[in-house]
């Protein structure tokens, strides 16, 4: 008996070891067998040149006080987002917008970003915001740009920002960029003095060339204005602070560079290192003259709470006699001029020289401010069809092109019955500075493309 026993649990014990080894090879039926993988369709390119459905992207505005909107637009519903929504299949959403006067725009974005409001997909800040620029990508809320520019920006657009690789370095982080530059024209706010030509020729009196012989056309202006104005009505100078001592129209820093130095930037000193200018001593000749020209009237009382567009208002009110500005303002704002003054002629003159002969006046980079992109945006890809869409059919001059004539028939540009331009104070409604309506300050610029025209 017990050694049938034994035989019985040898055989069930054999039995065992065998299921298990079956068990081991099979799987078995205790064990759920893994799903067989199912084999990865090729990933589809998120990149469109139009969306649908359509995508949205968000932003927030900081609109200037001088933008005309006409048809009942506004920032936020416009030709321009028309045009985005039905030619990109991109949808642009805004957050908020507010006027920017006073720094309000930075203002509010500053506040958006400390009290955690929800935040844009893309924002895009001018060189007057910078130190804004700067925080923000130090707010850890944006994306490293740059790859994503390495992914889906243009040819067109890539080339353009080899012109100066340069332009990154100051919205980089440990070897990533954090903010894609907003590419400008080449000297496109290297400025020269507009001085009121009809004046001077009333006067019998030639452009000044030295800082004494400024002062004379200044008084002269001033005390026997040739249109007959009141000496407290005459803003000879146009110049204003608020902004920065180095700013791109009513610019005063040539005033100290008639001095030997250029405030709030770095300068080649006498012994060939970098000085920065507003600690250099020449800073306080030009403190001296411009409260020397203030006592004297010459320039605004308010000078200091004055901006770029508010040192505009006395020249196209006819009752400024020089700006200091580039060379595209006799298109804007000084071509309105003549709604006030008639008889008025501007004519650009170069910056006067001081008592040792010197004049400077500050360069400008191929930049004009940055586009950051949330980290937390749905699409990013759609920012760079927008832009693409830009770089290759508007910054590039395309003779029979969608753009040819402008951005918006009817807006920046119109056509007679012949087909022929219609002059910009014609336009019906008037003329827009719809470039301005675009998710992108001023669109789509190459540094070089305004001197391939010349």
């Amino acid at each position: 008996m017990k050694g049938s026993q034994r035989r019985l649990l040898s055989t069930l014990a054999a039995s065992l070891l065998l299921v298990g080894s079956l068990a081991a090879c099979s799987g078995g039926d205790s064990q759920p067998q893994e799903a067989a993988k199912p084999v990865e369709p090729k990933s589809e390119n998120v990149y469109k040149e139009k969306y649908d459905p359509e995508v949205t992207i968000t932003t927030v505005w900081g609109v200037d006080p001088t933008l005309q909107f006409k048809n009942g637009e506004t920032i936020e519903n416009n030709v321009a987002t028309k045009w985005a929504k039905e030619q990109l299949g991109i949808n642009i959403k805004s957050l908020w917008s507010i006027t920017d006067t006073n720094g309000a725009f930075a203002t509010k974005l500053r506040l958006a970003m400390s009290s955690g409001q929800e935040m844009p997909d893309i924002v895009t800040l001018g060189t007057e915001n910078n130190q804004l620029a700067q925080d923000l990508i130090d707010s850890g809320m944006f994306t490293d740009a740059g790859a994503l520019f390495d992914q889906y920006a243009s040819d067109t657009w890539k080339r353009a920002m080899d012109l100066d690789s340069g332009v990154w370095n100051q919205y980089s982080r440990e070897g990533k960029r954090m903010g894609i530059p907003v590419l400008d024209f080449a000297y496109n706010h290297d400025y020269v003095l507009w001085i009121r030509q009809d004046w001077l020729d009333k006067l019998g009196m030639s452009a000044p060339k030295t800082m004494d012989e400024l002062e004379l056309v200044m008084d002269a202006f001033k005390n026997r204005n040739p249109s007959g104005l009141a000496p407290d009505k005459v803003t000879p100078l146009s110049i204003g602070f608020k902004t920065s001592m180095r700013t791109w129209m009513g610019d005063p820093s040539w005033v100290f560079g008639a001095y030997g130095t250029l405030p709030q930037q770095w300068n080649v000193a006498e012994d060939g290192t970098l000085e920065y200018g507003s600690v250099n001593a020449s800073m306080k000749q030009g403190l001296v003259k411009l409260n020397e020209w203030m006592d004297k009237g010459y320039i605004p009382k308010e000078a200091a709470l004055w901006d770029e567009n508010k040192t505009s208002e006395p020249a196209v009110a006819g009752t400024a006699g020089i700006i200091p500005g580039p060379y595209w303002m006799s298109g804007w704002p000084l071509l309105d001029t003549v709604k006030n003054a008639p008889e008025a002629v501007w004519k650009p003159v170069q910056i006067p020289a001081g008592p040792d002969g010197i004049a400077m006046r500050h360069g400008t980079q191929y930049t004009n401010g940055v586009t950051l992109i949330n980290k937390d945006m749905e699409h990013p890809e759609a920012f760079f069809t927008y832009q693409n869409y830009l770089f290759d059919n508007f910054a590039v001059s395309k003779e029979g092109g969608e753009f040819a004539n402008g951005l918006f028939e009817g807006y920046d540009y119109e056509l007679d019955a012949g087909g022929e331009m219609v002059p910009n104070d014609q336009i019906e409604g008037g003329y827009v500075n719809v470039v301005r309506y675009l998710l992108v300050r001023d669109g789509a610029r190459i540094p070089d493309e305004q001197m391939k025209r010349c």
